[in-house]
C-alpha cells in the first residue's frame, strides 16, 4: 500500500479566508486509488515552511509519496517547487511533462503550471495546482506510474508491466 502525505499550500487556508478543497479533494482521490494518507499538513506560501515540511516528511520514512497542492503558479508568492527542489536529490521531470500534456485537455492555463516531481530518499514529490479540479487531475495523469515509482525507491526494480504497489 503507498502512504501518502498531502501538504495544501495556501496563504488564505492558512490565514482562514479561504476553505482548503484541494487537501480533502487529493485525499479522496487517494482513498479512491487505495493508497493511505499518513499525515496532512497546511502551510503559507513560504520557501523555508515548505521545504521543512517536505524534509520532515520524507526523512521520516513514514510516507512513500508527498503530494502538495498549491504554489505552482507563476505569482510571486508560487513558490511550492522551488521548495521542492531545494530539497530534492533527483528531479524526474517526466511527470511534470505528462502532468502539463494531460491538463492541456481541459484548459490551455495548464502550460502556465509549474508543477515538478523530484525525489529525496526513497519519497517521491508531485507538486500539484491549488485547485481541486487541477490537483486531481494532475495526480489522475501519474497515478499508474506512480506504484512502479515508489517500487524503485524502494530498491524494488524488477521492470514488470505491473507493479507489486498497484490495487
Amino acid at each position: 500500500m503507498i502512504r501518502t502525505a498531502i501538504v495544501t499550500v495556501s496563504d488564505s487556508a492558512v490565514a482562514g479566508t479561504r476553505e482548503d478543497r484541494s487537501g480533502p479533494a487529493l485525499e479522496t482521490r487517494v482513498n479512491e486509488l487505495g493508497w493511505t494518507v499518513s499525515a496532512r499538513k497546511l502551510l503559507p506560501d513560504e520557501i523555508q515552511d515548505i521545504a521543512a515540511a517536505l524534509i520532515q516528511l520524507c526523512d521520516s520514512g513514514d510516507v512513500d509519496v508527498v503530494l502538495t497542492t498549491g504554489g505552482t503558479g507563476l505569482a510571486p508568492r508560487d513558490v511550492t517547487p522551488e521548495a521542492a527542489g531545494a530539497v530534492a536529490h533527483r528531479e524526474v521531470p517526466g511527470f511534470g511533462e505528462l502532468m502539463r500534456a494531460e491538463g492541456r485537455k481541459s484548459t490551455k492555463f495548464a502550460s502556465l503550471s509549474r508543477g515538478v516531481a523530484v525525489t529525496r530518499g526513497k519519497t517521491l514529490i508531485l507538486t500539484l495546482p491549488g485547485s481541486p479540479r487541477g490537483a486531481v487531475d494532475s495526480l489522475n495523469a501519474v497515478a499508474d506510474l506512480i506504484p512502479h515509482a515508489v517500487d524503485l525507491l524502494h530498491g524494488r526494480t524488477e521492470h514488470s508491466q505491473t507493479s507489486t504497489n498497484t490495487k
